[in-house]
């Protein structure tokens, strides 16, 4: 199996009382030579060198150390030949040390980088992953169940598949503490079986059966049907996760089914989204929807997010009213106080200047330093930069294709593109995004020349043998999610703030850099939009140049930020 373990060479075991004396007489003074004459006699293979043999029984001792889970003794033996002196009492000890240790067994809380490669780890992480009871959630539940994970290929799944059959007491253990730390009933929509008692079937508020038009029975297939008119996967993943919550907390907190909840219930959830009790069970860090670990909450909302949730659920309760499901709407008239004011800048969910040239340093080592292939630290640099500079959504970036990007009759870019709402639209391309797209399509051996690109060419594209489709926006979000996470373990000890940043970060902070840095007293906000008027909502600024006018301010803003930016590397 594709273990720590067996990364090593076959000979991985504890060395013979021979190979261990001819290692003594070496680190003792002798010469490989004198050593492996005295100790070892007829055992040296043809073509195999005094010196070769040498080194052989100390990378054993290595691979036996990093098997015993003690990476500390394996690095007494990593050292020059020049150094061998110094180390000899050393060594003496380390040897006696791993003689005497056991051979581990996993434990459901050790880190899956105990147990498997390098690569396989970072996979692991990068999709949250990171102990063996957070692993066995993800195993041989149905065929290919790695194709989810990116970067896990069917050897590294193999590999963690034949490590659970080696150790099946595991299994049950990790499930016995996955169900003493789950909360119980607090699971994702795709989960959520609700009890009898509270599923709607005789909810307070239901209509009469025979006037509804829906075939649903309860509050789930009701909400299943209203999510279910919407195409978009964006917009049907939101009002989701807005349904989800509250129907979570109806049956928790308040005992309730989803249809027999009141004015009064609705404004108690008002106050709960605000500041969630039980913070244990309702909130935590961004996790995948199938792991242990997730929760409906990343933390208490704003009061403008609180304004969204009530008109989502709002809207959900009127088109209910109109199938005749329910006969009331305990939403309508709740207000949220501050919902309406002008919103200051979230500085919590972006990068400041100062973050960012971080980040863009540490992707221009990606394939030097990190291990990530040539093409997929290219994309990536590409992402970071044409992400930037646009301000686009995910699902803008990989819908868009080359024949979207047209020139208008003063000979500036734009992106063409049918935004938020189905509505069409067009979005500005600054000198930095046109020079990221120029680069990328040379590193993709395609014509820079608009006369030659191909029309349907897609802007981002995946790696491969397919290298002439695009990708999804969960293919972006893992991307995105694995720079991320790899960035936060780089920086954290310089940079420890930046790196709890990371871990929470998304593809959508992105969207929140631009306006972030104007913010940040490099240039003021009202030089950057002309007359001085900056768009009422901030955070979606960056998509919203439709003149010529405004490109022309966005060009001599990105200018006056990079000079500022200049200076200061320069001073």
């Amino acid at each position: 199996m594709e273990t720590r373990q067996t990364q090593e060479p076959a000979g991985q075991g504890f060395p013979d009382a021979d190979s261990l004396a001819a290692l003594r007489g070496w680190y003792a003074g002798l010469s490989s030579r004198a050593a492996v004459a005295r100790y070892l006699g007829g055992r040296r293979a043809a073509g195999v060198s005094s010196r070769g043999l040498i080194g052989d029984i100390r990378r054993q001792l290595i691979a036996f150390a990093h098997s015993r889970h003690r990476p500390d003794l394996a690095a007494v033996f990593e050292h020059t030949p020049t150094q061998r002196h110094a180390r000899a009492g050393t060594v003496e000890r380390t040897i006696r040390t791993l003689g005497s240790l056991p051979v581990p067994q996993p434990q459901v809380t050790d880190d899956v980088a105990l147990w498997f490669a390098p690569r396989t780890v970072r996979a692991l992480h990068a999709h949250g992953i990171r102990t063996l009871t957070d692993l066995t959630v993800r195993i041989p539940r149905r065929r290919q169940w790695w194709t989810r994970i990116k970067g896990l290929g069917a050897t590294g799944a193999h590999a963690i598949e034949a490590f659970f059959a080696a150790h099946p007491a595991l299994t049950e253990r990790a499930r016995a503490l996955i169900t003493l730390t789950q909360p119980a009933g607090i699971v994702p929509w795709e989960q959520l079986r609700l009890p009898h008692e509270v599923d709607g079937s005789q909810g307070t508020l239901r209509a009469p059966r025979e006037t509804c038009t829906l075939n649903a029975t309860n509050d789930y297939e009701a909400v299943q049907a209203w999510l279910a008119l919407h195409e978009t996967v964006t917009t049907q993943r939101a009002y989701r996760k807005e349904a989800e919550r509250l129907i979570l907390w109806a049956i928790v907190e308040r005992g309730r089914a989803f249809s027999s909840l009141t004015t009064d219930d609705a404004i108690a959830y008002r106050t709960f989204v605000r500041r969630p009790s039980r913070r244990e069970r309702w909130v935590g860090p961004p996790r995948p929807r199938d792991s242990v670990e997730w929760r409906p909450f990343t933390g208490g909302l704003s009061a403008r997010s609180t304004a969204y949730a009530l008109t989502v659920l709002s809207a959900l309760y009127r088109w209910l009213i109109e199938q005749r499901y329910v006969l009331a709407n305990p939403f309508a008239g709740v207000k949220v106080r501050g919902a309406a004011l002008r919103p200051e800048l979230d500085t919590t969910r972006g990068f400041t200047e100062g973050e960012w040239l971080l980040l863009r340093a540490f992707a221009d080592g990606l394939e030097w330093s990190y291990g990530w292939s040539g093409p997929a630290a290219q994309r990536l640099r590409f992402l970071l930069d044409f992400g930037y500079a646009t301000g686009l959504r995910a699902s803008e970036l990989v819908g868009a294709v080359l024949r979207d990007i047209r020139a208008d009759g003063h000979g500036e870019s734009w992106l063409h593109l049918i935004g938020k709402g189905s509505k069409p639209g067009r979005v500005a391309l600054p000198p930095l995004a046109t020079d990221a797209l120029d680069q990328y399509l040379l590193e993709r051996r395609l014509p820079v020349s608009r006369e030659r690109w191909s029309p349907a060419t897609p802007i981002l594209a995946s790696l491969g043998e397919n290298e002439g489709a695009g990708i999804t926006g969960a293919h972006l979000w893992r991307v995105m999610r694995r720079f991320f996470v790899e960035a936060a373990g780089v920086l954290e000890g310089d940079h420890p703030l930046l790196a709890e940043k990371l871990c929470r970060a998304s593809p959508h902070w992105m969207r929140h850099y631009l306006p972030c840095r104007t913010m940040s007293g490099d240039m003021d906000e009202s030089s950057y939009w002309p007359n001085g008027c900056a768009p009422q909502n901030r955070s979606t600024a960056p998509v919203t140049r439709h003149s010529f006018v405004t490109l022309q301010a966005v060009q001599e803003g990105e200018q006056l930020v990079w000079r500022a930016e200049a200076s200061r590397l320069a001073a």
